[in-house]
């Protein structure tokens, strides 16, 4: 039983790391596409506001995933197990094919898968609530991007494109960057030490700071080369529009948090994205990386409950 629960630890925390590194672009993309900071700075900032995020505002969504997807009171150590290694698989293959899917939504649909395969009750309820905020975050990410760049845009004229940033466009994009950042860690890192509340092996706030301390190890370690690929493969932008995007983006998740769920910031940032591209005209989005993150986003749960319902068999026949 001890190695079980030394390999739960361990698997965790790397999909911890893995979560970190997956979401530097969601969080930091917009301030380095618009040149407000250089890429190591980007990451140094975005580590420990990640990890705060994570100890100081995750309690409710930390409940949610330990008692709220699966109808059981503590979750066995290899069902935990094979739900994570599921999880922590498939983030860190779309990492590698630099595809933007959603960790949050390759986890939950792993615990469903798991949750079957055992024959644990799945909370029809709660994942009702997911589904309906997953699918209404990017439309409200949209229409926040668009009504922001709009606002933004009435006060001031545009700048040329290539002209220098002003320092106010350095402090806001930074400013929202780092919202961003905090709101990722509020918001993601039960996805890998909620299977510590699931089994009851810590509490919340311990689940939350050694989940935490992953995000940060995964973001200055391996966030380097995903820090360009939202930033700058789907919408041209400009300061103000990448200002627009991420406030809108954090805006979404952190009342999502509030309410003790959690929704995709990749999803909630490219809503947010192309409200600002809707917003200055069509031709500022670029469609076929788009069609690419959204084949991506069906390919999360369906594989994550693929995975999850084969792992959890495997880990039921080896007890």
């Amino acid at each position: 039983m001890t190695v079980v629960v030394d390999l739960l630890i361990v698997v965790a925390f790397g999909f911890a790391v893995s979560i970190g590194a997956h979401y530097t672009g969601a969080c930091m993309g917009m301030p380095y596409a618009a040149g407000a900071i250089r890429p190591m700075p980007a990451l140094l900032l975005m580590a420990p506001l990640a990890f705060l995020g994570a100890v100081l505002a995750s309690e409710g969504v930390e409940s949610t995933v330990g008692h709220g997807i699966l109808r059981t009171g503590t979750l066995a150590l290899g069902l935990a197990l094979a739900i994570v290694t599921s999880s922590l698989v498939l983030t860190s293959a779309y990492n590698f094919l630099t595809l933007p899917t959603s960790t949050i939504q390759i986890f939950v649909f792993s615990t469903v898968g798991a949750g079957v395969a055992a024959g644990v009750p799945v909370n029809v309820g709660t994942l009702g609530t997911l589904l309906v905020l997953w699918a209404a975050a990017p439309f409200g990410a949209f229409a926040l991007g668009f009504a922001f760049v709009r606002l933004a845009d009435r006060w001031r004229t545009a700048a040329p494109r290539g002209a220098a940033l002003g320092r106010a466009a350095v402090v806001g994009l930074v400013a929202v960057g780092s919202a961003a950042s905090f709101a990722m860690g509020a918001n993601d890192v039960a996805n890998a030490s909620g299977a510590f509340v699931m089994t009851g092996l810590f509490g919340l706030v311990l689940a939350a700071a050694v989940g935490g301390l992953g995000l940060a190890v995964g973001v200055v370690t391996w966030g380097r080369p995903i820090l360009r690929t939202v930033a700058f493969d789907l919408v041209q932008l400009d300061a103000r529009m990448a200002t627009a995007a991420q406030l809108a983006q954090s805006t979404v998740v952190l009342l999502s948090v509030g309410f003790g769920f959690f929704t995709s910031l990749n999803q909630a940032l490219v809503g947010a994205m192309l409200g600002t591209g809707i917003a200055r005209g069509q031709a500022t989005v670029l469609w076929k990386p788009v069609r690419a993150i959204l084949t991506g986003w069906a390919l999360g749960p369906a594989s994550g409950f693929g995975l999850g319902f084969l792992l959890a068999t495997a880990a039921l026949h080896v007890t």
